[in-house]
């Protein structure tokens, strides 16, 4: 089944779907980023399970949010949460600094009613925080989740709270930005790509495009995630690149490039897959084409 752009932008004035998930009632639901002209929309497309045809908007026209880019629902809590992502038209032409602080980057946290399709409660993350991944813990009894924020470097914990029986959202994990000369500006931030948690919601890990870290954080109930692991893939902070790090709060000397079977690495840890059996993690090192070419020369020659 093909479905064409100009369908799409027809029947529910929507131009750049992203991130797609099936629904509880067998239909797919996908996530938007922007409108037909590229200008920021979130809400979300209603494909038929079985068919694959485009069905219809599944927010109400009013509610789609300024951005939009990944979700996540809890069927027994009756919720969905989507996070912001970025205005599709400027940040198809690259990272810009000057677009910071003028909206381009979104900021949000969407909470909706799953049964009603109704957006409930927003939450400011920060500006030009950018979440972007955004995933419930697997436990059915657990209401809660995490949220990644690619620019801030912020991971926050979202949770069901008691009092009038809100959602509620905290920070748990901050990865510092690096002071650096050589680069596009002078703080590089990890630029958090994709987040992914372990089956037995035991483990969470994180993949940092910019600094070219995945970590390991260790959950437990009623406290902060604990780092526990770190493996570099790539990044724009390694040894003899043209980046230098003249201050970390966090490591000691900038790593080595990563060499598989004679064959340099290049790019940053991106998306992010777990095994079943939580023992295998995959990772891509690509993240958006135009960014690839802007900070990753190499890894499109």
């Amino acid at each position: 089944q093909m479905i064409e752009p100009v369908d799409v932008f027809w029947k529910c004035n929507k131009g750049y779907l992203a991130v797609t998930h099936p629904l509880p009632n067998g239909d797919v639901l996908i996530a938007n980023m922007g409108d037909p002209a590229g200008n920021g929309k979130g809400g979300f497309v209603v494909l038929d399970g079985e068919t694959y045809e485009l069905k219809c908007n599944w927010e109400n026209e009013c509610e789609a949010p300024p951005t939009g880019y990944d979700f996540s629902y809890h069927v027994r809590q009756n919720v969905l949460v989507s996070s912001a992502g970025l205005v599709p038209k400027v940040a198809g032409r690259g990272f810009n600094p000057d677009d910071l602080k003028k909206g381009v980057f979104g900021r949000r946290l969407n909470v909706w009613n799953l049964s009603c399709r109704s957006l409930t409660q927003c939450f400011d993350l920060g500006e030009d925080s950018l979440p972007l991944s955004v995933r419930f813990l697997h436990n059915p009894e657990a209401a809660e989740g995490y949220v990644a924020c690619a620019l801030s470097g912020a991971i926050f914990r979202f949770y069901k709270s008691c009092e009038a029986n809100n959602w509620a959202v905290e920070e748990v994990i901050r990865i510092p930005a690096k002071d650096v000369s050589g680069w596009i500006m002078p703080k590089m931030p990890a630029f958090i790509a994709d987040l992914v948690i372990s089956p037995d919601d035991r483990f969470l890990y994180v993949s940092n495009w910019l600094h070219g870290d995945i970590r390991q954080y260790e959950l437990a109930r009623n406290c902060k995630p604990r780092l526990v692991g770190q493996v570099f893939v790539g990044g724009s902070i390694l040894r003899g690149g043209p980046v230098t790090v003249c201050r970390d709060e966090e490591l000691k000397c900038q790593p080595e490039p990563l060499v598989v079977k004679c064959k340099r690495v290049y790019g940053g840890p991106a998306s992010l897959q777990l095994s079943l059996d939580g023992k295998r993690l995959y990772v891509t090192n690509s993240f958006y084409s135009t960014w690839d070419r802007q900070f990753y020369p190499s890894l499109i020659k």
